[in-house]
């Protein structure tokens, strides 16, 4: 086969398949495909998903250089571009603020844009000027240190379906009338967000991920949920309003997403949840949930062992579950109640579908140890369950395994596997 005729293989490629070629290459290859042919010349200008990151240019040990070409690159894509602009994806380490990226958004905002990613240098903020909330048809939309101010007269992105903001400067009441203003909203991501007091109504929200120092986070209409990771971090402040905390944080945080399947939280996402009293209400049950992460738990705080024991007690469906201690000790604020779990779990219950546990951090605290024997003794289902003791428990291991070792099992079948972290 000639020159030529290779060449006439890639002219006569239908348009659909072409463009699925240009969208799976780079972009800065993809507008080299320019000189394969005639045909192909334009065709790299019609492609709707436009991806800029500093591959995009050569190196350059110059930032001022580097960035002017990453500039200049971006401007001479979105002139040439012909047609629509469903995704517009920008991450540069160097890249920083500056007014052309309103005149992009813009732009974008008249190019019928749907998703909508962006994030410049570490040390570089942007403030999303207004055309971006006239971008109706987005339907993902992902910023990085942004400063949001939504006009009085924005009524929402109805067709948004992914929301994620990380170190967004944003106000409490604009936060909130945001998500509730995306009825469509499926999953949301918040990080980096300080002393917020947030209230999230989405009806039809299923993932959500929090990161951040909340003083409150409540779920008012999220009966859709089905996974939720947490990370919660502590202040001087956040920590005396959790002092002076009167509501039930567990039933205001978890009592209306029954359907949730995940669960997984963080630092100081326990201690969040056993604020307040929620003994006398009614028990809420989740049947779907199938998978429980819970990290640095205290089990010196009898309110936290509380918060994983209703889970647990109150997931029926259970199959995996993963917990690490606090491998910081501290004085016991209440003394060890040795018919502590028998007093708080049911005599006839039994975690039926549960499979998988994996302790970490484990420093043989009294609760620490009778909550893995209640475990073991009552999981019928159960096939392994996986110890770590904490680095700092020194001399006591052997004791732990031996301990460990001698608790009845439900399950003939149970391994226990008892992992030595190396020092």
């Amino acid at each position: 086969m000639d020159h030529d005729s290779r060449l006439d293989i890639f002219s006569d490629l239908p348009h659909s398949i072409i463009e699925t070629i240009l969208t799976k290459l780079p972009l800065r290859d993809a507008v080299r495909t320019s000189v394969l042919s005639s045909r192909w010349r334009y065709e790299w200008t019609t492609i709707t998903q436009l991806v800029f990151d500093d591959k995009c240019v050569p190196p350059s040990d110059d930032r001022a250089s580097f960035e002017n070409c990453l500039m200049n690159f971006i401007f001479r894509v979105l002139f040439l571009h012909d047609g629509p602009i469903h995704k517009f994806t920008l991450i540069s380490q160097f890249l920083q603020s500056c007014p052309d990226i309103d005149q992009w958004l813009l732009f974008l905002s008249r190019r019928d844009i749907k998703e909508l990613v962006l994030q410049l240098a570490d040390d570089e903020w942007f403030r999303a000027p207004s055309c971006l909330y006239s971008c109706h048809k987005l339907t993902r939309l992902e910023l990085v240190r942004c400063e949001l101010e939504p006009p009085l007269k924005f009524k929402g992105f109805l067709n948004l379906k992914n929301l994620t903001l990380q170190q967004v400067v944003i106000s409490q009441n604009d936060i909130e009338h945001l998500i509730s203003s995306c009825p469509l909203l499926e999953s949301l991501t918040l990080s980096y967000f300080d002393g917020l007091e947030l209230t999230i109504r989405a009806p039809n929200l299923k993932f959500l991920i929090l990161e951040g120092e909340f003083k409150e986070i409540c779920l008012e209409n999220t009966p859709l949920l089905m996974a939720i990771s947490v990370a919660m971090y502590m202040t001087d402040d956040i920590a005396e309003h959790f002092e002076q905390s009167l509501s039930c944080n567990f039933d205001k945080f978890l009592g209306g997403v029954q359907r949730l399947q995940r669960l997984s939280g963080h630092i100081y996402f326990t201690k969040y949840l056993s604020i307040g009293s929620g003994r006398g209400s009614t028990p809420i049950v989740f049947h779907n949930l199938k998978c429980i992460d819970l990290y640095q738990i205290s089990f010196e705080d009898i309110k936290e062992v509380l918060v994983l024991l209703r889970l647990v007690v109150n997931s029926p469906n259970l199959e995996e579950l993963q917990v690490s201690g606090t491998s910081i000790t501290s004085p016991a604020t209440e003394s060890y109640d040795p018919d502590f779990y028998e007093n708080q779990f049911p005599a006839d219950c039994k975690f039926k579908h549960l499979r998988t546990v994996k302790i970490t951090d484990v420093t043989g605290m009294p609760l620490e140890m009778a909550f893995i024997k209640l475990l073991l003794g009552h999981s019928p289902a159960l096939e392994v369950i996986t110890i770590t003791p904490s680095v700092y428990v020194a001399d006591g291991k052997l004791n732990m395994l031996v301990s460990l070792l001698r608790f009845r099992r439900a399950s003939s079948l149970a391994e226990l596997i008892f992992i030595q972290e190396p020092l």
